[in-house]
């Protein structure tokens, strides 16, 4: 399969169409559908209220993985937030296996690297056929988990929480084609210093992460506003639940009596000192 490699490859650019429309129902004549709704790449339904029509869209953000181990998503997909977060239509989760857009019976998605050394490196045709299937036109972003990209940070998760589209490519092996990095990704991620079996972990990390910034798929949304990082700072306050005292052989751990006061004032006080001591150290 490599040596197919060692002549140029004729390939367009990947593509595709999605209808750019959204299907209004029971629209009253005095009411005006806004244009912008013209531009939305989704089906919808309108609610009115007041007098105003929103368009509530089938999915607001689409992650798709591109992977030769799908299964190990399936208990991410079904447990927690994540699952209720599909459930409520914020979000779709579709995993590609990559073995299915081989050129061959056997499945091969990877071939030896030129000029010798050790593991298999994952083929850029593969990856290029499920690109061309799955990317589609508008607000989309294709990333490869690689260590040597840049780190993932709470900033990132934001900016990619407005897109249509997130398409996380997860290598294994000795790595990926050079060639998909250079022509098919926007930009390569890294969630740490330290070297995992493949990018299947990372992706669940940047869903997770992604997820929980997309408006409803937490609860209460000022807690996710009020966190660590959310400012661009790693400020994190103790925290502490029932019992108000805890005995621990001779020692008393008690709850600091501040945050038993009902001053808010002085309990925000106190966890900015806090945060900013934990920095700090």
């Amino acid at each position: 399969m490599a040596n197919s490699y060692a002549q140029t490859a004729s390939l367009s650019t990947p593509t595709a169409k999605v209808p750019r429309f959204v299907t209004v129902k029971s629209v009253p004549t005095n009411v005006i559908v806004p244009s912008v709704i013209q531009n939305l790449s989704c089906r919808g339904s309108t609610d009115l209220d007041n007098g105003r029509t929103t368009v509530r869209p089938k999915f607001i953000m689409k992650f798709d993985i591109i992977t030769i181990f799908p299964n190990l998503f399936e208990s991410f997909k079904n447990e927690a937030l994540i699952a209720r977060a599909q459930a409520k239509k914020l979000i779709s989760i579709n995993t590609h296996d990559l073995r299915k857009f081989s050129g061959d019976k056997r499945g091969t998605i990877d071939g030896r690297p030129y000029g010798g050394g050790a593991g298999m490196v994952f083929l850029f045709e593969p990856i290029y056929k499920v690109l061309r299937k799955i990317k589609k036109p508008k607000k989309t972003k294709i990333i490869v988990f690689n260590p040597k990209g840049k780190k993932f940070n709470q900033a990132m998760a934001k900016k990619w929480s407005k897109l249509n589209q997130l398409i996380m490519i997860c290598g294994r092996y000795e790595g990926i084609d050079e060639r998909v990095m250079t022509e098919l990704a926007d930009e390569e991620i890294s969630i740490g210093d330290y070297v995992l079996f493949g990018g299947e972990v990372p992706a669940m990390v940047v869903m997770e992460s992604v997820t929980r910034l997309i408006p409803g798929a937490v609860a209460k949304e000022e807690s996710t506003k009020n966190e660590s990082f959310s400012e661009g700072l790693n400020l994190e306050h103790p925290q502490y639940t029932r019992p108000e005292v805890i005995q621990l052989g001779p020692k008393k751990l008690k709850v600091p009596k501040v945050l038993l006061s009902g001053n808010h004032k002085k309990i925000d006080e106190w966890r900015l000192k806090y945060a900013k001591e934990r920095v700090d150290k």
